[in-house]
């Protein structure tokens, strides 16, 4: 597959990686990113897997189909810690903390299994 030319944006970007502190921050949003991102994922592939349609997870956790329909299809969501917690028990699920190294290596098998790439920093 051929390489597509880099546009005006990526060169900019390539040249803001330079700069060491732009790249520290833009490293941290985007791991904090990829992590709610792979929460999503988590929440909705449980959804799928329970046979549960967004609609019903919004009835079983009383909330407006709305708020469940947009935090599990748009990047625009960003959900309090109760409404996670609550969708997590709903579909029969608790969250936990694991150490970050860990925590990549499922973020990986989770997008191998998926087909969808992990974006990391270029």
């Amino acid at each position: 597959m051929a390489r597509r030319a880099k546009t005006g944006f990526d060169r900019y970007f390539d040249e803001r990686m330079q700069d060491s502190k732009f790249a520290e921050d833009y490293i941290q949003a985007r791991e904090e990113i990829d992590s709610i991102d792979a929460l999503i994922r988590s929440l909705d592939s449980a959804r799928e897997r329970a046979g549960m349609t967004k609609a019903d997870l919004a009835r079983k956790v009383h909330a407006k189909p709305e708020i469940v329909r947009r935090l599990l299809t748009s990047a625009d969501g960003n959900p309090t810690m109760s409404t996670v917690l609550k969708l997590a028990a709903a579909l029969g699920c608790s969250l936990q903390l694991v150490p970050r190294d860990v925590g990549r290596r499922v973020l990986h098998r989770e997008a191998a299994r998926t087909g969808r790439a992990r974006r990391e920093p270029r």
